[in-house]
């Protein structure tokens, strides 16, 4: 989904961005799904793109059922993530899983349940503190990165 305001509104043309979703799951162990990815090989949360016509939270439900198998009910969104350097704004729900069963797809190359210690292990900060967030019942978060680190408020 692009956000802009175009010219013939009168408006000098506004950066694009494009905003994802990503569902982090939890299971009722306390474990989280994740996939490898099959572009890049790095561990992240099943995510992607938002649809024109999709509300977030089917956006979400969507995303994670193509990428893992798993069908999940949606919760809350825990929060919002921009990098910063590519214009990706991500909206991220905690999920719980409803059915289904874990699955590689064109998207991923692994699909797992990972302790809070395993994500922070595997996933590069960015996409790491996205679950650990998740967790500690304090968002919804706002934070932004260079797509590589955090980038600190202030």
């Amino acid at each position: 989904m692009l956000l802009y305001m175009s010219e013939s509104q009168g408006a000098t043309p506004a950066p694009l961005h494009s905003v994802s979703v990503a569902g982090v799951v939890v299971r009722e162990d306390g474990r989280l799904l994740a996939i490898r990815r099959a572009d890049n090989g790095t561990w992240e949360l099943p995510g992607g793109v938002l649809e024109l016509d999709e509300t977030p939270e089917a956006g979400v439900a969507r995303e994670v059922l193509e990428e893992t198998g798993i069908q999940v009910e949606v919760d809350e969104l825990t929060g919002v993530y921009k990098n910063t350097t590519r214009g990706v704004v991500a909206l991220v729900f905690r999920c719980k899983p409803s059915g289904g069963a874990e699955r590689t797809s064109s998207e991923s190359t692994a699909v797992e349940w990972l302790t809070p210690d395993e994500v922070s292990e595997r996933m590069a900060e960015v996409f790491a503190i996205r679950l650990l967030d998740a967790l500690d019942g304090n968002g919804p978060h706002v934070r932004s990165h260079d797509g590589k680190r955090l980038i600190t408020a202030g």
